[in-house]
């Protein structure tokens, strides 16, 4: 489920000995499966530990991660890095926006976790996002631009360049093509 690195198990080690005996790495996802997900690393006292909790033994140390944030962590690294600004913990968990769906789920919903994980934070950057409105039975998926997207001259170029390109290129024979569902009117939240 997660991956910790050499150098970040050498770093918990270093941590948790100065810490009461038995204590763990707490691993968690606040507001998982949204588009505010963050993940955090805390100490663990033995006391703390639930029995829901899912334990994951590593070099001199145990990671627990709760029971809700289990499916956010799937294919977690947690890297300690070292460059000329100093040290620091990194922590990547590209299914805590959205729960990984199966390979053989229904298209709608492998289109909605690609739009979660994939799409939304590239539109983020300009304060933008996209959901699936509709999936056509002739295969086209509707979507739904929202926040800076809205009244975004380049939206089109967003959509066909960018969007149903990288959905046509994962969904290959199974999705014909992507529209915008969208009335775009320039407003003030608008990204220019």
């Amino acid at each position: 489920m997660i991956t910790i690195s050499e150098e970040a198990q050498a770093h918990f080690v270093k941590l948790l000995d100065k810490q009461e005996t038995g204590t763990n790495i707490r691993v968690f996802v606040v507001n998982p499966g949204t588009s505010s997900a963050e993940c955090g690393v805390s100490y663990c006292p033995p006391d703390a530990v639930e029995e829901t909790d899912t334990r994951l033994e590593f070099n001199g140390f145990n990671a627990v991660v709760d029971e809700e944030s289990v499916p956010f962590l799937h294919e977690a690294e947690i890297d300690y890095v070292t460059d000329q600004m100093g040290s620091q913990l990194t922590l990547k968990a590209p299914n805590a926006k959205a729960r990984k769906v199966a390979d053989d789920a229904p298209l709608a919903e492998r289109i909605r976790y690609m739009i979660e994980a994939e799409i939304n934070p590239q539109l983020a950057s300009h304060g933008g996002q996209v959901m699936l409105a509709e999936l056509t039975e002739d295969g086209f998926a509707i979507l739904q631009f929202g926040g800076g997207c809205n009244g975004c001259s380049m939206v089109d170029v967003t959509l066909k360049d960018g969007i149903e390109k990288q959905m046509l290129e994962q969904f290959a024979g199974e999705l014909n093509g992507v529209r915008d569902a969208t009335e775009h009117e320039a407003g003030e939240h608008s990204y220019y």
